[in-house]
Parts: C-alpha cells; sequence; structure tokens
C-alpha cells in the first residue's frame, strides 16, 4: 500500500491523521501505538486516537561508533535483556570493542530511562504481550532506530507487529522486510533527500512538545474520524 506521488505534509500532525486511514483498514486486533520519539509522538498521536488505541512509547539510542558519535554501530532500545542492534560492517570498520559496546550500552539505557520517566511522569508502561504492537515515526531513513524498536518489542511478546511511516526510503523498506509482520507506508522513494522534504514543518520537537503531546485526553473508545486525502473526514 504505497503511493509514489509524495505529498507534501504540513506538519507531523497532518501526516498523523493521513497515516491513520491505511492503519484503520487492516482491522487490528487489540492494537497498542508505540511512537519514537521526539518526531514519531505527534503522528502516533492521532493514529492511537483513529484506533481508539493506548499509546506508550518505544525508546531507542544509537550507540556512536568510538571517535565519532554522529556515526552509528548501532542502536538499543528500552527493556530488560534487550541488546543491541549491531551494524556489525560499521563495527568492524571503527573497531569497537565489546567492552565499549557494552559501556555505550549502558550509558544509553540510562538515557532512555531518564527520557521515559520525564516523557511519560511516572505512568507506567504499557504491555505488548500478546497485542498488536503499532511502531510509529515521523519517516524511515535508515531503519536502524526502528529495527531497534521492532526487535525490543518483540522480545516483549507483541503477537503482531506494524511499522507505519508517512515516508520512506525504498532502500530502508526493503531492508525491513522481516522485521514487521505488516509495513504501512504513504510515500516511498528511490530519490530519498531526507525525512524533512516531505513536510512543511520540521522542526525540532523540544522535549516540552513531546510531554504536552502526551499529556493530551485518551483517546475515545471507538476512536476517531480522519481525514480523507482531499482534507474531508470520512
Amino acid at each position: 500500500m504505497f503511493r509514489r506521488e509524495p505529498p507534501l505534509f504540513a506538519n507531523r500532525t497532518e501526516a498523523g491523521r493521513l497515516l491513520a486511514r491505511p492503519v484503520q483498514a487492516l482491522g487490528l486486533r487489540d492494537p497498542v501505538v508505540y511512537a519514537l520519539p521526539r518526531g514519531g509522538v505527534p503522528v502516533a498521536v492521532e493514529v492511537a486516537a483513529a484506533l481508539g488505541a493506548p499509546l506508550d512509547l518505544v525508546l531507542v539510542r544509537k550507540l556512536g561508533a568510538p571517535g565519532q558519535p554522529e556515526l552509528a554501530i548501532g542502536a538499543v532500545a528500552e527493556g530488560v535483556g534487550t541488546e543491541p542492534v549491531l551494524n556489525a560492517e560499521i563495527v568492524a570498520a571503527t573497531g569497537a570493542s565489546e567492552a565499549y559496546i557494552a559501556a555505550a550500552r549502558d550509558r544509553e539505557m540510562a538515557e532512555i530511562a531518564r527520557r521515559r520517566a520525564r516523557y511519560m511522569s511516572g505512568r507506567a508502561a504499557v504491555d505488548p504481550k500478546g497485542r498488536t504492537a503499532v511502531v510509529i515515526d515521523d519517516g524511515l531513513a535508515t531503519g536502524a532506530t526502528a529495527r531497534a524498536a521492532l526487535h525490543a518489542l518483540r522480545r516483549r511478546g507483541a503477537a503482531r507487529i506494524v511499522l507505519a511511516v508517512p515516508v520512506a526510503a525504498a532502500e530502508a523498506l526493503a531492508a525491513m522486510q522481516g522485521e514487521a509482520d505488516e509495513m504501512v507506508c504513504l510515500v516511498k522513494t528511490k530519490l530519498f533527500s531526507g525525512i524533512g522534504a516531505f513536510y512543511r514543518d520540521f522542526h525540532q520537537l523540544s522535549d516540552a512538545e513531546v510531554i504536552a503531546a502526551l499529556a493530551s485526553p485518551e483517546p475515545p473508545a471507538q476512536g476517531r474520524r480522519v481525514p480523507r486525502p482531499g482534507g474531508r473526514t470520512g
């Protein structure tokens, strides 16, 4: 269910409303929506509201290479016993040792715990065991963080996993085949110039914006109507 003519989303909220329609069409049983913060949160708020599903976070942190913190050797997601998802080629090329990776993992897991406490204000995490986990981000560039999130939810017992994004690089989607039980994407592109190119407003969200979005009222049990691509609700 891909559209090749890329629309220009006004912002993440509009992208979420449009993404909600094909996700609703899947007829998911007992879904839980998990946002990848920060950018995935406003998208996920709309999908959760449309599904009438609880909204939670799946927190992921990349592991930077030795001496090159911006170069990811992999990523780690929250959860007891969660192991890093590593890029073996980059690990080998950068000489990252097992000790280095273990220390980086511990450091990022501490940051994940700090962010959950800040964003969720003490609210308990939603258990995905036996349920359908719908993982939402504002776009998929390489898929590294999304892959770590999917692995973490699978370990936590999710019965089915759906990855849903407004826009993604075709190569990233191809690489994610088999990671999720189903993928939903509105825009698939080969000439990927960055997620932000598909949004009029793609500002970096602040912690305060994330907290405010997550503090919005719980969605109604039957979900809500979402706009058709032309802007009308249906």
